[in-house]
């Protein structure tokens, strides 16, 4: 591929690299070629690590780990927000697929327990590993954002358009007290219910809340999944120079293993078809899933089920159910 070509690329579907970067984590970075923007890539997390990939035939989707990382008070980091992205080239779609964080799976050398606790047991390396070993999937990518950071990335596309719902104001402007007191800004709390324009805090702790009748852990996914469609939705509305402007915002946001190379590559295969369809699903689905543990602490359900589940959505374009 010509750089000239590469350039085409990059201008007709400047919507997907910042999606990407959103989402798959630095894709814009092609504006290096005309802006001298420069992508520090993370080559260490996953390096000679045994990530358990799972053998799969179909070249055209690629499956990559999407990380929403927080830190506890002792400092210990863990993934509260767990997706698979899967770009599929020869449909010219782009699944989410949430994981549930507290689905009860055997990790690796740590016995059964919550999902996103690999994460802390072992970063992005194990968190991968025991995704792949417990849905039977091939990933081997990963994109990372800290929710420290997540105001400014929402922040540096102006805000989101949220429907806010009257149930979720009180907790929601919880969240928003701690946040601005612990960044020394202004409280901006959410006045009323309805849609409205959210600044970078107000729609990170909108995706943050899961008590006081919002819906538990369930709620919480599905609050996350609006605030990525209203990035999209968002990004999509901007200009090509105000996308311009935002690209070496964002970098600083985003981790992250992907080179410039494949991350190129990815974008110019899902433009094979025009710009892509697209969704969101979760595992475990409705209806097949309980609490369980002596707490209720962990979400039981059939993993091996789930995982051909999730393998029919991701393969055979079969609609979780």
């Amino acid at each position: 591929m010509t750089a000239r070509r590469l350039f085409r690329i990059v201008r007709r579907c400047l919507f997907l690299l910042i999606l990407l970067a959103v989402v798959v984590g630095g894709a814009w970075v092609g504006f290096q070629f005309t802006t001298g923007i420069r992508y520090e890539r993370d080559t260490e997390s996953l390096k000679g690590a045994d990530l358990a990939v799972s053998d799969k035939a179909d070249s055209s989707i690629t499956n990559i780990a999407l990380f929403g990382v927080d830190a506890d008070n002792d400092g210990t980091r863990r993934s509260d927000c767990m997706m698979v992205l899967s770009l599929d080239s020869g449909r010219g779609k782009a699944k989410i697929t949430s994981l549930m964080r507290d689905s009860k799976v055997q990790i690796d050398g740590h016995g059964e327990g919550k999902l996103n606790h690999s994460y802390s047991y072992g970063g992005p390396a194990l968190a991968i590993h025991t995704i792949n070993e417990n849905f039977d999937l091939n990933i081997e990518h990963f994109v990372q954002v800290d929710f420290s950071q997540m105001a400014n990335l929402i922040g540096a596309i102006g805000g989101v358009q949220i429907d806010v719902k009257e149930n979720e104001i009180k907790e929601l402007n919880k969240f928003i007290g701690e946040y601005c007191r612990a960044a020394g800004a202004p409280e901006c709390p959410v006045e009323q219910p309805g849609l409205q324009m959210l600044n970078g805090i107000q729609a990170m702790s909108y995706g943050r809340i899961r008590k006081g009748g919002t819906g538990d852990d369930w709620g919480r996914v599905e609050r996350q999944a609006i605030v990525l469609g209203a990035m999209f939705d968002r990004v999509r509305s901007l200009s090509i120079p105000e996308l311009v402007q935002l690209a070496p915002k964002m970098l600083k946001y985003v981790t992250s293993d992907l080179s410039l190379l494949e991350i190129t590559g990815l974008a110019a295969g899902m433009l094979r078809h025009g710009m892509p369809e697209i969704s969101h699903s979760r595992i475990p689905v409705d209806g097949q899933w309980q609490y369980g543990g002596s707490s209720g602490q962990y979400i039981v359900f059939d993993v091996e089920k789930a995982a051909q589940q999730l393998n029919d959505y991701i393969y055979e374009d079969i609609p979780l159910s």
